[in-house]
């Protein structure tokens, strides 16, 4: 595993300083022997030199040809890994999974009902490598997210993902992906996750599903879900570690400058701003959205600009809209329209109490720019 590879290393590199030895002193067997960098995938991966040191490619500490044989992958033995594309595919969905799989030294293809390019979802042009017909038979599958209606109804799509899943050591599914597993019937019974503002949706259309909102990914054994866009980065990994063990996984993380949190870390679909209702603030004015901060306990939004209401009609709007989401008022009848501020107390998603506090600064319409402030927390 790499990093107790370069662990090693870094013990030599001492040793060689504090004994002040050369390569030309070092045991007749250790001058002899066979050096490679550690797996970095790239090109210097499979360059041997006669003596320790530093690669000049990549600037890896060498190691010793026989410590490396630990490392996972080897090229008569890579894991093969299924990345589907099709048009509308989210770009961070495949391509996350692809460059951690890479990274981990595993054969990563992409696969299409055809050779034909497909479109991402934001125009970037991909050419399939295979096409369901002809494609190597994949240790795993990942299945992004994007504009997925068309290819949860196409037939061959999902005839292809049921009979690939048969075997494959892990079938895992990226944000809204989630839908085109389900669609195929894989996550009947299972827990899953997908990206934040889908939950309701897949919850709703896939009864069968037991939907969380909680983690990051989700690991049913075989099948795997993860949240949004960059989680099918830790859904990867988890599944590298799945493979090839967590010491493994951590190296490649590492290697990509990416902080993993195996154990947790953030989850979007937990943060407090979910609790604040749906607001069109487009037909209120024109606004330019100042703050949007939080965690999962409190979260805090801020905005400015020139809106079409007067500050007192302003404020009533806001309020029958909070009112809508069953939110009720504390401050006392004119309080707001006299402070500018107002506070309110509901039952948040959790089935726990929550208290909110708005405020408008600003005269209104025709008299410049107003700023509104919204902030949620926990009540206990």
């Amino acid at each position: 595993m790499r990093s107790l590879v370069r662990f090693g290393s870094f013990a030599l590199f001492v040793f060689a300083l504090t004994a002040a030895v050369s390569i030309a002193a070092l045991p007749e067997a250790a001058a002899a022997g066979r050096y490679k960098c550690p797996p970095c995938s790239s090109a210097c991966d499979t360059t041997v030199f006669t003596a320790p040191g530093v690669c000049p490619a990549c600037g890896m500490t060498l190691v010793e040809e026989t410590a490396d044989a630990a490392a996972p992958a080897r090229p008569d033995d890579r894991k093969k890994v299924a990345v589907l594309v099709f048009n509308g595919a989210e770009i961070l969905d495949s391509t996350g999974p692809y460059e951690m799989f890479g990274a981990a030294r595993c054969d990563v293809y992409t696969v299409a009902a055809s050779r034909d390019p497909v479109t991402t979802a934001m125009g970037l042009g991909v050419v399939p490598k295979y096409t369901f017909a002809d494609a190597p038979k994949p240790d795993v599958l990942v299945i992004p997210g994007g504009r997925v209606n068309q290819a949860s109804q196409d037939q061959p799509t999902l005839d292809y993902i049921k009979s690939v899943s048969a075997g494959t050591s892990n079938t895992m599914s990226v944000c809204n992906g989630a839908f085109i597993l389900a669609s195929a019937g894989l996550l009947d019974g299972l827990s899953a996750t997908t990206t934040y503002g889908n939950i309701p949706k897949l919850a709703a259309q896939y009864p069968k599903v037991k939907v969380v909102s909680d983690r990051r990914y989700v690991d049913n054994g075989r099948i795997i879900t993860t949240a949004g866009l960059s989680a099918g980065m830790d859904g990867a990994l988890h599944v590298i570690a799945k493979l090839f063990g967590t010491g493994y996984a951590q190296s490649v993380a590492l290697s990509e400058e990416y902080d993993w949190q195996p154990e947790g870390g953030y989850v979007r679909a937990a943060l407090a701003d979910h609790e604040i209702p749906v607001i069109d603030m487009d037909e209120l004015g024109e606004w330019k959205l100042v703050r949007t901060e939080g965690d999962t306990k409190r979260w805090e939004i801020a905005v400015t600009g020139k809106p079409k209401l007067s500050a007192a009609d302003f404020m009533s709007h806001m309020e029958q809209a909070f009112t809508k989401g069953k939110w009720t008022k504390v401050s006392p009848a004119g309080a707001a329209a006299a402070t500018g501020t107002s506070t309110w107390r509901f039952t948040g998603s959790d089935g726990k109490p929550w208290k909110a506090t708005f405020k408008v600064a600003g005269a209104g319409a025709g008299a410049g720019e107003m700023t509104a402030e919204l902030s949620v927390a926990r009540a206990g």
